[in-house]
């Protein structure tokens, strides 16, 4: 990925409102916008971010002084290539973001409290977090931790990358010394914890050196699974909700909260070798003595959190973070439970009462009991007041939109910065407390049935006179915004209609995207603001060429169980294209003495070992079932055809398989699977 562009863009603060030209709308705007088209604040936007300043704590500056502790180096220029010379990392990106810390001062077109998040996650280097205990963070999304053991390096979550990895923990031991490592501990089953694995060590140096791979029950599955089954449509969504196609500046992407963002380099996996599960209490890693708590269902589906009592220093995994955490992320996954993760923190609480260090897979450390007490209380009790708040407006019939709407937050947990909506915000993780218990039906049967996008947006605006007439009113609305809080979040809607009309209409798609920078300028939570803010870059320059490659999955898929692959197979089943289509193929994995047969019935796709395969079976006409085509072929050669990295019909017609049977239904029966290529529209029809 080439790095993006940087526009420094001037600081635009209320005493500069002399600047603007008036508009004969009456608005104070600045006429102008930056390198991607994004416009400059309005009055409205800088009045509602002024507001926050009154609202937080700003003066409270043991964050910076918790950020910067320990440091030990740090990289004037910290870039990280591919083999290619692409940038997949870039933290000279955001240099533009300064902070002093003290009064909230922030750019007019970010939210003071998300400039202050940005600045803090901006803090990078190599940092001593306590005796034999370091960090790597701003080298990716995560931080990377060692922890030094009688014979070498225990790596917690090796990053996203293979690339960033290697970058890291070279840097590491340019100034720790060199060590090899003795263990990898993967936290959970979320990419930035594991991608970079294969960066450190190879699956053959595992097995060789004896390195031990901990992870929690579930990992493999999970981890796989997440990044297949709905891979692609979350890829694309990514692209909205970490900003990538934005510029890194202040009218764009400055960081996601949690972190700066995702690196887009290479990923791998390695398959654990030891499991973490209810049953492990302590175990001791090469002279450490560890004691884990496993939780799984918190924020991901197979996770733990661990304890060093030697030191003293609970590492609280994604379970905690100095942010509040997604009950539902938008670039979508499964919900989490809320009730869940705040007992399981609760639990860390109690039964690592005598940390006095504590540090995460994200963010910076903490010291000192109390603090770190305070810590876990306010973010237990974050995660149980959403849960047993939004159930009770549920209970009382308010629909997904009204629990969101009504719900707010006690000053005690309101003005915790731990506990701000950076990355989850209070509003999707009420409404993902509701999916969770009901689902996405809201009980009107008005939403039982609606018709889609594009045809309501139809009638809508042929109801209301037509598109120019809408154009006007959603224009007229964004005038008034000083007088209504309210007016772009309706602009927005208004707007999205007459755009799903007419997707080529100039002046809806531009006041829309407008109106989107706005909003995005407003959010505290970063994933909001680039979600908006990349709706503005598309409505002005159209969407992605391409969507994120596959093939950057490849170490991934090929430690991928075959089941799990296959399984993705079913869902790129094209069941229109297949129906009345009856095929039996015959796959056998020369390198892996692995059989499969897939066939197709009814417009779905079933696999089965051989061993289990009835060459009797009947098919749906009640006719023998028989195998149309036997592919024999190595598993990695298998992968890079569906991934497109081999050429399938040159692959199939050359000397690196063997085909028995119908070539042609072989191709057939592969010319009914979809590849999808990630790049499809959101904002427009």
């Amino acid at each position: 990925m080439k790095s993006l562009p940087i526009a420094l863009v001037s600081l635009l603060t209320l005493s500069q409102i002399t600047a603007c030209s008036k508009t004969t709308d009456d608005t104070l705007v600045l006429q102008s916008s930056d390198n991607q088209g994004h416009t400059a604040p309005t009055m409205a936007t800088m009045q509602a971010n002024q507001e926050v300043i009154k609202q937080l704590p700003f003066t409270n500056q043991q964050d910076f002084i918790d950020a910067k502790r320990g440091l030990i180096a740090s990289l004037d220029s910290l870039v990280t290539p591919n083999a290619a010379g692409d940038n997949v990392w870039d933290m000279d990106a955001y240099k533009f973001i300064e902070y002093n810390g003290i009064d909230g001062e922030a750019p007019a077109s970010v939210n003071p409290s998300l400039w202050r998040q940005a600045s803090l996650n901006n803090i990078h280097g190599l940092f001593k977090v306590n005796d034999g205990i370091y960090q790597l963070r701003g080298f990716d999304l995560a931080n990377m931790t060692l922890i030094e053991g009688e014979k070498g390096w225990i790596v917690v979550d090796p990053l996203t990358s293979k690339e960033t990895a290697k970058m890291a923990f070279d840097f590491a031991q340019k100034h720790l010394g060199q060590k090899p490592i003795s263990a990898i501990l993967f936290t959970h089953s979320h990419i930035d914890h594991f991608g970079g694995a294969l960066g450190l060590v190879s699956a053959e140096e595992v097995k060789q050196q004896g390195i031990r791979i901990i992870a929690p029950e579930g990992f493999m599955e999970e981890a796989t699974s997440e990044n297949i089954i709905a891979g692609t449509a979350m890829s694309r969504r990514s692209m909205f909700m970490y900003g990538k196609r934005l510029a890194r500046t202040e009218r764009g992407h400055i960081g996601s909260g949690l972190g700066k963002g995702p690196a887009f380099g290479s990923f791998g996996i390695l398959e654990p070798n030891e499991i973490v599960n209810h049953d492990t209490n302590t175990l001791k890693v090469d002279g450490i003595n560890i004691e884990f708590q496993f939780t799984p269902g918190s924020e991901a589906p197979a996770e733990f959190t661990f304890y060093l009592p030697d030191h003293k220093a609970f590492c609280g995994a994604e379970v905690v973070s100095r942010n509040m955490h997604n009950l539902y992320t938008l670039r979508g996954a499964k919900v989490r439970d809320a009730l869940k993760w705040s007992s399981y923190i609760d639990q860390a609480r109690t039964q690592f009462a005598n940390a006095d260090t504590y540090f995460g897979s994200h963010h910076w450390p903490m010291w000192g009991q109390d603090n770190i007490q305070n810590f876990l209380k306010l973010q237990r009790d974050s995660y149980k007041y959403i849960h047993d708040q939004s159930v009770r407006l549920m209970n009382g019939g308010a629909t997904p939109s009204e629990v969101a709407e009504q719900i707010t937050m006690p000053e005690s947990l309101r003005t915790s910065f731990p506990n701000r909506g950076y990355y989850g915000t209070l509003k999707h993780n009420a409404k993902a407390v509701y999916q969770g218990y009901l689902g996405w039906y809201d009980a009107n049967p008005a939403n039982l049935d609606p018709l889609p996008d594009e045809e309501s947006a139809i009638r809508y605006i042929e109801m209301m006179g037509g598109i120019e007439r809408v154009v006007e009113q959603a224009q007229l609305a964004f005038n008034n915004a000083n007088d209504d809080t309210g007016a772009y979040r309706w602009v927005a809607e208004l707007l999205n209609k007459a755009v799903f009309f007419d997707p080529d209409h100039t002046a809806a798609k531009a006041l829309l995207a407008r109106t989107y920078d706005q909003l995005g300028y407003q959010s505290e939570s970063a994933p909001w603001r680039d979600v908006y803010l990349t709706a503005a870059y598309e409505l002005r320059h159209g969407g992605p060429e391409k969507g994120i490659d596959i093939a950057l999955m490849r170490d991934v898929l090929l430690e991928t169980p075959v089941e799990r692959f296959f399984d993705t197979l079913s869902v790129r089943l094209n069941g229109p294209k297949a129906e009345g289509e009856n095929y039996a193929i015959k796959i056998n994995f020369n390198d892996k003495d692995l059989s499969y047969v897939l066939n197709i019935e009814n417009s779905v796709l079933y696999h089965q070992s051989t061993k289990s395969w009835n060459n009797s079976q009947l098919d749906n006409t009640g006719s023998k079932q028989a195998i149309n085509a036997t592919l024999n072929v190595k598993h990695e050669l298998f992968i890079d055809m569906l991934i497109g990295r081999a050429g399938l019909k040159k692959t199939l017609f050359s000397d690196d398989l063997s085909i028995d049977g119908s070539k042609l239904d072989l191709l057939a029966f592969l010319s009914l699977f979809d590849r999808p290529m990630g790049d499809f529209n959101i904002i427009t029809p």
